[in-house]
């Protein structure tokens, strides 16, 4: 294919790290223009594709495009045209005709050579509540959006979730054949159900995030490519749903969440915790994006949410230049409302955290140990780590013990492991020391 538009040359070994690059930037916005005129996200994906293998075998020797989107674009409207031809051929029911002529119409179109970019803010935003679909389950949504969204490919995200490529794979094509058997319309959802369907598309978004803030399984403490992959996805949606209270809540959270993603690890990758983090070496630009974010939220008006509320109390800890200096009522009182508006034994357990901070351990304990028997706690390692952390403040160090052993016994990251258990460690040592001082006798005063 010829462009209008001069090309620039590259040695060819650029050229092809320059189509991955170009590939990152304009994928997403390339499916959603194609699935709002094919009405199918497999096959725009397919058509994107296609426009991806012909860009590396001809840039090589064309040259780099000058509007590289707009080059795939074209392409990959020419390969749906062709598609549809030959597809036309086998069709059996009326309904498939018509639609194929209207996708030709759409095809024909003038401004065929347009920039990918024009328009596109409307087809990404329908692109994100289709791969949100609440129709798929939890994990095929993730797949599906760091796929089309993300611009990941199958092996980076099965790299990033520890799952085999295969599996990745399966969901992702079970996804999209999902989609296309309940008919889902490639279309931003009106009244009631965009509220429902808003809250599945920050679901997905924040479990990327968290995936990455703090990985449920393997060596590595962090993932910081997800959550850079779930931080530019709040963002555009945040622009692209300025109305939308909870995705500025969602993007404050997650900038001022990532700020402090540098003091998280030391020098050999161990775990820092919050209270331990050299907060110099926190992302101040990224905090400042943050409250800029939860002033959206705020400006807009009403009750916070759930994803604002964790925002506020995110920035209260941003806002401390100390760990002494935090406002720890005020986090209990945001952990309040929170519970209120969207109770679960998660919010509870940090809820106990916030309260032994503000009114001392023993008045946290309680709460933790009112969760003990909440079936969906039982195998949670956060739960008895919680609790460690308490019954240390309280001078029961061989209680303690037992406690960080136990969650390190449950964690399945080797760094949350091995903090876990110096916290044991620490423990049992204290104990041992505790034991050892001399007895005093107590005042009955």
């Amino acid at each position: 294919m010829r462009d209008a538009v001069p090309s620039v040359t590259v040695p060819e070994g650029d050229t092809h790290a320059a189509v991955e690059a170009v590939w990152r930037i304009e994928s997403a916005k390339l499916i959603a223009g194609l699935a709002r005129i094919v009405r199918d996200v497999g096959v725009a994906e397919e058509l994107a594709q296609d426009a991806l293998v012909a860009a590396l075998e001809q840039w090589p020797e064309s040259g780099i495009p000058r509007k590289p989107g707009a080059w795939l674009m074209l392409t990959a409207k020419r390969r749906a045209i062709d598609r549809f031809r030959r597809d036309k051929r086998f069709e059996r029911k009326h309904e498939e005709l018509v639609r194929d002529l209207e996708v030709r119409q759409a095809l024909s179109d003038p401004g065929l050579d347009d920039d990918v970019s024009n328009g596109c803010g409307d087809d990404l935003l329908r692109l994100i509540f289709t791969a949100c679909h609440p129709v798929l389950t939890r994990e095929a949504r993730v797949a599906l959006t760091l796929r089309l969204l993300g611009g990941l490919t199958t092996e980076e995200i099965a790299r990033a979730f520890l799952v085999p490529a295969a599996t990745i794979a399966q969901r992702i094509v079970r996804a999209k054949r999902t989609l296309a058997e309940a008919r889902v319309p490639f279309e931003v959802p009106d009244g009631g159900d965009r509220a429902a369907r808003l809250q599945s598309v920050l679901e997905v978004i924040y479990l990327i995030f968290n995936e990455g803030y703090a990985a449920t399984a393997g060596d590595d403490w962090m993932r910081p490519g997800l959550c850079e992959d779930a931080l530019r996805l709040g963002r555009i949606l945040a622009e692209l749903a300025p109305k939308e209270p909870e995705a500025h809540g969602l993007a404050a959270l997650m900038e001022i969440q990532a700020s402090r993603m540098r003091a998280r690890t030391g020098k050999s990758g161990e775990a820092v915790r919050l209270f331990d983090q050299d907060r110099g070496r926190w992302d101040y630009i990224l905090i400042r994006r943050g409250l800029a974010a939860l002033q959206r939220t705020e400006a807009l008006g009403g009750t916070l949410g759930p994803y604002a509320l964790q925002a506020a109390i995110a920035a209260c800890h941003a806002r401390a230049r100390t760990p002494e200096e935090t406002d720890w009522q005020r986090i209990v009182a945001l952990y309040d409302a929170l519970a209120e508006l969207a109770p679960s034994p998660i919010v509870e357990l940090n809820r106990a955290v916030a309260i032994a901070m503000a009114f001392g351990p023993a008045a946290g304990l309680e709460i933790a140990d009112g969760l003990m028997d909440e079936p969906s706690l039982r195998e949670y390692y956060l739960l008895p780590a919680v609790r460690g952390d308490l019954l240390v403040k309280m001078g029961r160090f061989d209680q303690a013990r037992t406690e960080f052993e136990r969650a390190a016994s449950l964690t399945k990251n080797a760094r949350e492991r091995e903090l876990l258990l110096r916290f044991a460690a620490d423990a049992a040592h204290r104990s041992i020391g505790a034991n050892n001082r001399p007895a005093v006798s107590r005042s009955p005063i």
